[in-house]
């Protein structure tokens, strides 16, 4: 990279924090950042799973490290209801070497590592994005023009970069929804294992449960689960433009939906940690996926959700977000300019996100779309379930992230 190039990286949340600080270690003279929501970006307070091998990757490379708080996780057991008992019915259980946070003190911890030589504008949405053989122009709301060397897209799933590179290409929804929330413990909930996660299943659908570190301190129950939208004209949304639920009647329908499928499904237990959930700390999210040609067209480059959106049953998202900064990092100091940091960018992380969409594509099918009598499942039946739904064409999983190249 020339030291003196500006580059420009659209979007401020995990993938571009971590982006801006791939691009200034690797020695851009000038790295901005603009993120379009005003002020600190509000704290989802949600989970984020990193896989053990995963962090151990990203640690070397010098993203992450143990100092960020986190919970190790060990298990997962697939459980079921099963009449009066608080636990349910457990069927099955799976090796889960992860580590959980929570996604707004994993993002503070990653803000705080972004030099400081770095320019990081808050209510700076980015309009319109152009490029031309010598650099890139960005068009902001406030009718500014700013021009860089290079612009990287780590704004989501509705990017405004990836829109640039490839008009019209935009995620398609997979049929169903994630309601996502997390609850405080409570006096008299009976004693489980920090370390364990727990997935609920029921037809149509699954809950997957595990604890992260709250923000003020102590644990909270991190929870999404994946159900069909009931076929209800009023709920008649257009889903095949990305977007989000807000609060109203439309979310209102989707909630109550919610209480009646944890009501006559879940044990006990468990439909109390969903169930008590205050509605500030909960949100429901469509889902989506997206598979890009390329990660990079001449000085445009793609980053986290903006360059491919994985269905999270996948485990690997955050990762795959925090690896794409690490291989760019890497293909800016292996080459000298930005047609040559651009191919290897895109040979390196383009096929990764191609696998990764196909996992959760594989993953949703058989966890929401076609579910298994999830009653007549017992340990061997679990194990080859799972080996089926898991594999790709080449034998190879993916769960949880695939591993760094190292060159």
């Amino acid at each position: 990279m020339v030291n003196e190039d500006s580059v420009a990286v659209v979007g401020g949340s995990i993938a571009g924090c971590a982006t801006a600080q791939a691009v200034a270690r690797a020695g851009a003279g000038r790295v901005t950042v603009f993120e379009r929501a005003g002020g600190e970006l509000r704290d989802r307070g949600v989970g984020i799973g990193l896989h053990d091998a995963r962090f151990a990757e990203l640690e070397a490379a010098g993203y992450v490290d143990s100092s960020m708080p986190w919970s190790g996780l060990s298990r997962r057991v697939w459980t079921i209801r099963d009449g009066a008992a608080e636990l349910g019915r457990a069927f099955a259980d799976q090796h889960f070497p992860f580590r959980s946070y929570n996604w707004g003190s994993l993002w503070h911890e990653l803000r705080s590592r972004v030099p400081e030589s770095v320019t990081y504008h808050t209510g700076a949405a980015v309009t319109a994005v152009e490029q031309d053989a010598d650099g890139v122009a960005l068009r902001l709301a406030d009718g500014r023009r700013e021009r860089f060397a290079a612009v990287i897209g780590a704004d989501g799933y509705r990017s405004v970069v990836r829109e640039a590179m490839f008009p019209g290409l935009a995620p398609d929804y997979a049929g169903y929804l994630g309601w996502r929330g997390t609850s405080a413990p409570m006096p008299g909930d009976p004693e489980t294992d920090r370390a364990e996660a727990r997935v609920i299943v029921f037809p149509g659908g699954h809950c997957m449960m595990y604890l992260i570190p709250a923000a003020g301190g102590g644990y909270r129950m991190n929870w999404v689960l994946y159900a069909v939208p009931p076929d209800d004209p009023e709920l008649l949304l257009d889903l095949r433009t990305p977007t989000s639920l807000p609060p109203g009647r439309v979310a209102a329908k989707l909630t109550a939906y919610l209480r009646d499928l944890v009501a006559e499904h879940f044990p006990p237990y468990w439909g109390r940690c969903v169930l008590r959930t205050a509605p500030e700390d909960s949100f429901i999210q469509p889902i989506y996926d997206l598979q890009v040609p390329r990660l990079a067209v001449g000085r445009l480059l793609l980053a986290g959700d903006a360059a491919t959106v994985v269905r999270p049953h996948t485990g690997g998202g955050s990762v795959k977000a925090l690896q794409d900064a690490t291989a760019l990092e890497a293909a800016c100091r292996a080459n000298g300019s930005w047609p040559e940091i651009a191919g290897a960018y895109d040979a390196e992380r383009t096929a990764v996100g191609a696998a990764m969409v196909a996992l959760g594509r594989r993953l949703g099918r058989a966890q929401v779309e076609q579910t298994p009598d999830w009653q007549k499942m017992g340990q061997p039946e679990f194990d080859l379930w799972w080996q089926e739904q898991n594999q790709g064409p080449d034998r190879s999983s993916g769960f949880g992230g695939h591993a760094l190249k190292r060159g």
